[in-house]
């Protein structure tokens, strides 16, 4: 059994796949999109261009991601994808790189169960928990 991340970007998903890219390495391992879907009506209107679905690959894990019903501001809540990096230096430089155009919600900071730990919520309003593994 596997659970995936499934991350709705409503309209903004191409532009969080180049932010990824860039802040996370992260790489495209399969993309559709809506014009290219074999059922037509799933198409949100003006929307042949957006993404109907997206595996995207980060580091070891598989997330995926789609435009979903294309209605502007994605929303989420109650949830965060956590980053576990080899190292301090890793750790930061990720983090720096996910608070771009996003928000510092705990700086770096060491804690009982990480040498160094950080949250951030980026561009996107995605929730990032940042730290280096033990």
């Amino acid at each position: 059994m596997q659970v995936q991340p499934y991350l709705f970007f409503e309209g903004r998903c191409d532009e969080a796949v180049e932010f990824y890219r860039g802040a996370l390495g992260a790489e495209i391992i399969f993309l559709m999109r809506y014009k290219e879907s074999p059922d037509p009506g799933t198409c949100p209107p003006g929307g042949g261009d957006k993404v109907m679905h997206m595996s995207l690959r980060i580091g070891e894990t598989t997330v995926f991601a789609s435009d979903g019903h294309c209605l502007g501001q994605p929303g989420f809540q109650g949830f965060s994808l956590s980053l576990t990096t080899p190292d301090e230096a890793e750790a930061e430089r990720r983090l720096a790189a996910l608070a771009e155009g996003g928000q510092v919600r705990m700086a770096m900071t060491q804690t009982f169960f990480s040498s160094r730990f950080g949250m951030v919520t980026d561009r996107f309003g995605v929730l990032w928990m940042v730290h280096v593994a033990k």
